[in-house]
């Protein structure tokens, strides 16, 4: 599993999506949260501004990843 790692914390699903490069914009992001397509922890997440800190799983179109907040 990839990790990813964030500056602060929480920042938005879609935000990490599209930062992430797995959307190509964050309506693309958005789109693809509504649908159903994205997992956090293991459930579907439909929630676009889902709040995410590190320790969280997030899995999309066969890519998992799991946040970690950067040293400071």
């Amino acid at each position: 599993m990839k990790e990813v790692f964030i500056n602060k914390e929480p920042v938005e699903l879609y935000k990490l999506l599209k930062f992430e490069g797995l959307c190509s914009s964050g309506g693309e992001a958005k789109a693809v949260i509504a649908d159903g397509l994205v997992t956090l922890n293991g459930e579907v997440e439909i929630q676009k501004r889902k709040k995410i800190v590190s320790g969280d799983c997030i899995a999309f179109n066969d890519i998992e990843f799991k946040v970690c907040l950067a040293d400071s």
